[in-house]
Protein backbone atom coordinates (compact mmCIF):
# COMPACT_ATOMS: atom_id res chain seq x y z
CA UNK A 1 0.00 0.00 0.00
CA UNK A 2 1.44 3.37 -0.98
CA UNK A 3 1.07 6.42 1.24
CA UNK A 4 -1.83 7.94 -0.70
CA UNK A 5 -3.80 4.73 -0.28
CA UNK A 6 -2.94 4.75 3.42
CA UNK A 7 -4.12 8.38 3.68
CA UNK A 8 -7.45 7.47 2.10
CA UNK A 9 -7.88 4.50 4.40
CA UNK A 10 -6.81 6.34 7.55
CA UNK A 11 -9.29 9.19 6.96
CA UNK A 12 -12.21 7.20 5.51
CA UNK A 13 -14.37 7.70 8.59
CA UNK A 14 -13.85 11.46 8.68
CA UNK A 15 -14.52 11.73 4.96
CA UNK A 16 -17.74 9.72 5.23
CA UNK A 17 -18.89 11.93 8.09
CA UNK A 18 -18.34 15.06 6.00
CA UNK A 19 -20.08 13.70 2.90
CA UNK A 20 -23.12 12.60 4.93
CA UNK A 21 -23.84 16.11 6.18
CA UNK A 22 -27.40 17.42 5.68
CA UNK A 23 -26.20 20.42 3.66
CA UNK A 24 -24.48 18.20 1.09
CA UNK A 25 -27.52 15.96 0.81
CA UNK A 26 -29.75 19.01 0.37
CA UNK A 27 -27.45 20.48 -2.29
CA UNK A 28 -27.30 17.23 -4.27
CA UNK A 29 -31.09 16.95 -4.20
CA UNK A 30 -31.68 20.59 -5.16
CA UNK A 31 -33.21 21.51 -1.80
CA UNK A 32 -31.22 24.67 -1.21
CA UNK A 33 -31.88 28.25 -2.22
CA UNK A 34 -29.92 31.20 -3.54
CA UNK A 35 -29.17 32.49 -0.05
CA UNK A 36 -27.65 29.16 0.95
CA UNK A 37 -25.50 29.21 -2.18
CA UNK A 38 -24.26 32.76 -1.54
CA UNK A 39 -23.51 31.79 2.07
CA UNK A 40 -21.41 28.89 0.80
CA UNK A 41 -19.57 31.11 -1.67
CA UNK A 42 -18.92 33.72 1.03
CA UNK A 43 -17.25 31.10 3.22
CA UNK A 44 -15.34 29.75 0.24
CA UNK A 45 -13.98 33.21 -0.52
CA UNK A 46 -12.79 33.63 3.06
CA UNK A 47 -10.63 30.50 2.91
CA UNK A 48 -9.69 30.31 -0.78
CA UNK A 49 -8.10 33.78 -0.65
CA UNK A 50 -5.56 32.29 1.77
CA UNK A 51 -4.57 29.36 -0.46
CA UNK A 52 -1.73 31.14 -2.25
CA UNK A 53 -0.34 32.89 0.87
CA UNK A 54 -0.39 29.56 2.70
CA UNK A 55 1.38 27.80 -0.15
CA UNK A 56 4.00 30.54 -0.26
CA UNK A 57 4.56 30.26 3.49
CA UNK A 58 4.76 26.48 3.25
CA UNK A 59 7.36 26.63 0.49
CA UNK A 60 9.43 29.15 2.42
CA UNK A 61 9.61 26.91 5.48
CA UNK A 62 10.66 23.70 3.73
CA UNK A 63 14.21 22.46 4.36
CA UNK A 64 16.72 22.23 1.52
CA UNK A 65 16.31 18.50 1.07
CA UNK A 66 12.70 19.09 0.06
CA UNK A 67 13.50 21.42 -2.82
CA UNK A 68 11.53 19.05 -5.08
CA UNK A 69 8.43 19.79 -3.01
CA UNK A 70 9.06 23.53 -3.19
CA UNK A 71 9.02 23.23 -6.98
CA UNK A 72 5.68 21.44 -6.88
CA UNK A 73 4.30 24.17 -4.63
CA UNK A 74 5.47 26.86 -7.05
CA UNK A 75 3.56 25.14 -9.86
CA UNK A 76 0.48 24.82 -7.67
CA UNK A 77 0.64 28.52 -6.79
CA UNK A 78 0.53 29.46 -10.48
CA UNK A 79 -2.68 27.47 -10.89
CA UNK A 80 -4.36 28.83 -7.76
CA UNK A 81 -3.74 32.56 -8.18
CA UNK A 82 -6.96 34.51 -8.57
CA UNK A 83 -9.45 31.77 -7.77
CA UNK A 84 -10.94 33.83 -4.96
CA UNK A 85 -11.85 36.42 -7.59
CA UNK A 86 -13.83 33.76 -9.45
CA UNK A 87 -15.87 33.31 -6.29
CA UNK A 88 -16.62 37.02 -6.05
CA UNK A 89 -17.77 36.99 -9.69
CA UNK A 90 -20.09 34.09 -8.88
CA UNK A 91 -21.48 35.96 -5.89
CA UNK A 92 -22.31 38.93 -8.11
CA UNK A 93 -23.92 36.69 -10.73
CA UNK A 94 -26.01 35.07 -7.99
CA UNK A 95 -27.32 38.44 -6.84
CA UNK A 96 -25.02 38.84 -3.84
CA UNK A 97 -22.92 41.82 -2.82
CA UNK A 98 -19.38 40.89 -3.82
CA UNK A 99 -17.89 44.15 -2.56
CA UNK A 100 -19.39 43.58 0.88
CA UNK A 101 -18.07 40.01 0.96
CA UNK A 102 -14.58 41.19 -0.04
CA UNK A 103 -14.57 43.68 2.84
CA UNK A 104 -16.16 41.36 5.39
CA UNK A 105 -14.59 39.43 8.23
CA UNK A 106 -14.87 35.64 8.07
CA UNK A 107 -17.41 33.74 10.10
CA UNK A 108 -16.07 31.98 13.21
CA UNK A 109 -15.72 28.47 11.77
CA UNK A 110 -13.97 29.55 8.57
CA UNK A 111 -11.67 31.79 10.58
CA UNK A 112 -10.74 28.87 12.84
CA UNK A 113 -10.01 26.60 9.88
CA UNK A 114 -7.75 29.17 8.24
CA UNK A 115 -6.02 29.93 11.55
CA UNK A 116 -5.28 26.24 12.05
CA UNK A 117 -3.77 26.06 8.56
CA UNK A 118 -1.42 28.96 9.33
CA UNK A 119 -0.55 27.44 12.68
CA UNK A 120 0.36 24.17 10.98
CA UNK A 121 2.59 25.89 8.44
CA UNK A 122 4.25 28.39 10.75
CA UNK A 123 4.50 26.53 14.06
CA UNK A 124 4.34 22.84 13.28
CA UNK A 125 5.40 20.76 10.28
CA UNK A 126 4.63 22.73 7.08
CA UNK A 127 4.21 19.50 5.10
CA UNK A 128 1.09 18.83 7.15
CA UNK A 129 -0.64 21.58 5.15
CA UNK A 130 -1.16 19.01 2.41
CA UNK A 131 -3.73 17.40 4.68
CA UNK A 132 -5.89 20.47 4.06
CA UNK A 133 -5.22 20.24 0.32
CA UNK A 134 -6.39 16.62 0.39
CA UNK A 135 -9.63 17.49 2.19
CA UNK A 136 -10.64 20.51 0.11
CA UNK A 137 -9.67 19.19 -3.31
CA UNK A 138 -10.84 15.65 -2.59
CA UNK A 139 -14.24 16.97 -1.53
CA UNK A 140 -14.35 19.17 -4.61
CA UNK A 141 -13.70 16.20 -6.91
CA UNK A 142 -16.48 14.25 -5.22
CA UNK A 143 -19.09 16.98 -5.30
CA UNK A 144 -18.36 20.21 -7.18
CA UNK A 145 -19.50 19.39 -10.72
CA UNK A 146 -22.54 17.43 -9.55
CA UNK A 147 -23.62 20.15 -7.15
CA UNK A 148 -23.14 22.87 -9.77
CA UNK A 149 -25.36 21.00 -12.23
CA UNK A 150 -28.11 20.38 -9.70
CA UNK A 151 -28.07 23.90 -8.28
CA UNK A 152 -28.16 25.58 -11.66
CA UNK A 153 -31.51 23.95 -12.30
CA UNK A 154 -32.83 24.19 -8.75
CA UNK A 155 -32.23 27.87 -8.03
CA UNK A 156 -32.44 29.24 -11.57
CA UNK A 157 -29.14 31.06 -11.81
CA UNK A 158 -27.06 31.60 -14.96
CA UNK A 159 -24.03 29.38 -15.71
CA UNK A 160 -21.69 32.29 -14.92
CA UNK A 161 -22.80 32.01 -11.27
CA UNK A 162 -21.12 28.60 -11.04
CA UNK A 163 -17.64 29.20 -12.42
CA UNK A 164 -15.90 28.24 -9.17
CA UNK A 165 -17.76 24.97 -8.63
CA UNK A 166 -17.83 23.96 -12.30
CA UNK A 167 -14.15 24.59 -12.87
CA UNK A 168 -13.00 22.95 -9.65
CA UNK A 169 -14.80 19.71 -10.27
CA UNK A 170 -12.65 18.96 -13.32
CA UNK A 171 -9.58 21.00 -12.33
CA UNK A 172 -9.23 19.26 -8.99
CA UNK A 173 -9.36 15.82 -10.60
CA UNK A 174 -6.04 16.75 -12.23
CA UNK A 175 -4.79 18.24 -8.97
CA UNK A 176 -5.62 15.09 -7.01
CA UNK A 177 -3.62 13.03 -9.52
CA UNK A 178 -0.65 15.32 -8.96
CA UNK A 179 -1.27 15.27 -5.22
CA UNK A 180 -1.16 11.48 -5.16
CA UNK A 181 2.23 11.44 -6.87
CA UNK A 182 3.50 14.17 -4.57
CA UNK A 183 2.58 12.60 -1.24
CA UNK A 184 3.84 9.19 -2.37
CA UNK A 185 7.29 10.79 -2.57
CA UNK A 186 7.24 11.75 1.10
CA UNK A 187 9.83 9.55 2.78
CA UNK A 188 9.75 10.83 6.35
CA UNK A 189 7.28 9.12 8.67
CA UNK A 190 7.01 12.42 10.52
CA UNK A 191 5.83 14.16 7.33
CA UNK A 192 3.40 11.37 6.51
CA UNK A 193 1.95 11.40 10.01
CA UNK A 194 1.53 15.19 9.81
CA UNK A 195 -0.46 14.90 6.57
CA UNK A 196 -2.76 12.22 8.00
CA UNK A 197 -3.31 14.10 11.26
CA UNK A 198 -4.05 17.35 9.48
CA UNK A 199 -6.43 15.68 7.04
CA UNK A 200 -8.41 14.29 9.97
CA UNK A 201 -8.53 17.72 11.58
CA UNK A 202 -9.51 19.53 8.39
CA UNK A 203 -12.34 17.12 7.61
CA UNK A 204 -13.75 18.16 10.97
CA UNK A 205 -13.00 21.87 10.56
CA UNK A 206 -14.42 22.03 7.02
CA UNK A 207 -17.47 20.16 8.24
CA UNK A 208 -17.96 22.89 10.84
CA UNK A 209 -17.74 25.52 8.08
CA UNK A 210 -20.49 23.82 6.10
CA UNK A 211 -22.63 23.20 9.20
CA UNK A 212 -22.59 26.92 9.92
CA UNK A 213 -24.81 27.48 6.84
CA UNK A 214 -28.37 27.56 8.16
CA UNK A 215 -30.57 25.33 5.99
CA UNK A 216 -33.65 26.94 7.54
CA UNK A 217 -32.65 30.32 6.16
CA UNK A 218 -35.17 31.54 3.58
CA UNK A 219 -34.46 33.35 0.31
Amino acid sequence: MNFYEHLQQATAGERASLLSMPLIGAALSGQVNRRHYVSFLTRAFQHVKHTVPLLMACGARLPDHQEWLRGAIAHYIEEEIGHHEWILNDISAAGGDAAAVRASAPDFDTDVMVAYAYDQVMRRNPVGFFGMVYVLEGTSVSLASNVAGVLQGAIDLPPKAFSYLSSHGSLDIEHIGDFEKLVNRLESQEDRDAVVRCAKVFFRLYGNVLRSIDLKEEV
